[in-house]
């Protein structure tokens, strides 16, 4: 075995159970990736200098693929409705299965940290197959300093083979792709796919799983903040608009997709951002377009011309397009990733049946219904499968990554929100004059600048009315906005269509929320939708 980079004398490769024959490259910085990923035939360079990869077969994340250690530990703390297990004996060949493999492979090794607040970080460990995979989680996670590097002891060991195939009837899992999460050793053996984001949210699953044990909200949303420390948070899921809202270069980036809310204000839990590029714009998102020109990105299933500039605007290989970037490529981004608490939180939604106002204003009753509903649309290419939006229902805005049960969450946000006094806006970026297929997505241009009128506290002060189905307060005017894009019925040529569309989805609401009725107090479930004769 040769070793190459900077590592803790005191812990090497074989501390994270593997003992390859290969070289290991421990913490090596971008030129070198960049190399070794070229070298390898695994990326290639753009015209600008980013480098860019394809991820084959699994282009977005495998949900139905991912399973959790079912021990003494876990029997009783993790939500087993939402979450697949295996047994400790399953996991433990997998685990030794995965070593073999990786005996005779070099082998990339990232020592990282989830979590900008020091009292609540997570060391990681990231082993992987692919040079490029390396640089990737090195832009997304926390990057600790050269000298720190030399004292690094992980708190959990992520492992990334995606040339390993798994076995369902020996490993227990559904098929070749496997990422089987230990939460009581604090290990992930990911297997079978290149996408690249599983690591990213293999760290995520452990954050939400750990932090509220200490009173810390782990929250799937992006955050930024204005000149008057006005922290926002932003929850949503993939392709409602985290990313591309949070960007706002009149404020302060904090983080785009993944935080935690504990006693001293809100706090990044990664170094980087990972936004979606389908029909990426430089003059409506020029923040994010930048950054794809930068040596250092990694961007994931672009196609590029024949001059090797990338063409945002094919969805050949996927629609889940993506640009993985460090945290500083943003211009304005924070430089600690921590800031105090938040004056306003806004749940995404991109609502597929046209039905939602684009901005309402929710009691706290109200945020925490929606928040455990996490109604949405899913977007094209973000999981395998979906290949239009879908109407779907991912409580906490992120069921996928939460390993608790949603009232934990729920009852966390909850008593945040009352104990800071924050005001919440649902704000839907999807459809408008008709449901998917027939109207259209709602203008961003029209979203920021609705959020811009939350966010400086004048949309407090407008006329108010109340949403006859989801008893929300939506205004009914805000300068320089038409004021019909703020009533959905008005956008619709057929009233008819509309209220038939509006009741089946108060009908999904309605059955998403039954899991719930048992766990939270009769004021949210109060804040139900409710069927209610439109008026004409």
């Amino acid at each position: 075995m040769k070793e190459t980079g900077v590592r803790n004398p005191a812990y090497g490769i074989e501390k994270s159970g593997l003992n390859p024959k290969g070289t290991i490259h421990f913490n090596l910085t971008p030129p070198y990736l960049y190399e070794e990923a070229t070298r390898r035939g695994e990326a290639r360079l753009t015209a600008h200098g980013a480098l860019v990869a394809e991820t084959g077969q699994h282009t977005g994340r495998s949900p139905k693929d991912k399973f959790i250690v079912r021990d003494s530990d876990t029997e009783d703390a993790i939500w087993w409705d939402n979450n697949k297990g295996i047994t400790r004996e399953q996991f433990d060949v997998l685990f030794e299965d995965f070593k073999r493999h990786a005996e005779n492979l070099d082998l990339f090794v990232q020592d990282l940290i989830g979590g900008a607040d020091p009292d609540n970080a997570l060391p990681v460990r990231v082993v992987t197959e692919y040079a490029w995979h390396s640089l990737f989680i090195r832009n997304l996670l926390i990057r600790p300093s050269r000298q720190s590097l030399a004292s690094f002891v992980p708190a959990m060991t992520v492992i990334d083979l995606p040339s390993f195939r798994a076995d369902p009837a020996r490993h227990g899992c559904r098929s070749e792709t496997v990422i089987a999460i230990d939460l009581t050793r604090m290990i992930v053996l990911i297997g079978g796919t290149a996408y690249a984001g599983e690591m990213k949210k293999s760290v995520f699953t452990a954050l939400n799983h750990i932090l509220p044990t200490r009173g810390v909200m782990p929250m799937h949303c992006s955050a930024n903040v204005g000149p008057e420390d006005d922290v926002a948070i932003f929850f949503g899921l993939s392709g409602t608009g985290k990313t591309t809202l949070s960007a706002d270069p009149t404020r302060t980036l904090i983080g785009d997709d993944e935080h935690g809310w504990g006693p001293d204000g809100i706090f990044n839990f990664e170094g980087g951002c990972y936004a979606k590029t389908i029909r990426l714009c430089p003059d409506a998102e020029p923040e994010i377009f930048s950054t794809t020109r930068r040596f250092g990105t990694v961007l994931e299933n672009v196609v590029l011309d024949e001059q090797r500039v990338p063409d945002f605007d094919d969805g050949s290989l996927t629609e889940n397009t993506r640009a993985a970037y460090p945290l500083p490529y943003i211009s304005n981004a924070s430089k600690t990733g921590q800031a105090s608490h938040p004056r306003n939180i806004i749940m995404l939604t991109a609502d597929a049946f046209g039905v939602m106002p684009p901005i309402a204003r929710l009691t706290p009753a109200q945020a925490m219904y929606h928040f455990l509903s996490g109604y949405t649309a899913k977007v094209a290419g973000t999981e395998r499968g979906v290949t239009e939006p879908e109407a779907t229902f991912s409580t906490c805005f992120g069921a996928p990554f939460m390993p608790r049960h949603p009232s934990v969450y729920g009852n966390l946000l909850r008593d945040l929100i009352a104990r800071h006094q924050v005001d919440c806006w649902l704000v839907n970026t999807g459809w408008t004059g008709g449901a998917y297929g027939t109207g259209h997505r709602i203008p961003i241009s029209v979203t920021r600048a609705l959020l811009t009128a939350a966010l400086d506290g004048s949309l407090r002060e407008t006329e108010f009315r109340t949403d006859p189905h989801f008893g929300f307060a939506v205004p009914v005017a805000v300068p320089g906005i038409d004021r019909t894009i703020l009533d959905p019925r008005a956008t619709w040529a057929d009233k008819a269509a509309y209220d038939a569309q509006a009741e089946k989805l108060v009908g999904m609401f309605a059955s998403n929320f039954e899991i719930f009725e048992a766990h939270v107090e009769a004021d949210v479930l109060d804040a139900s939708p409710q069927i209610r004769q439109a008026a004409e």
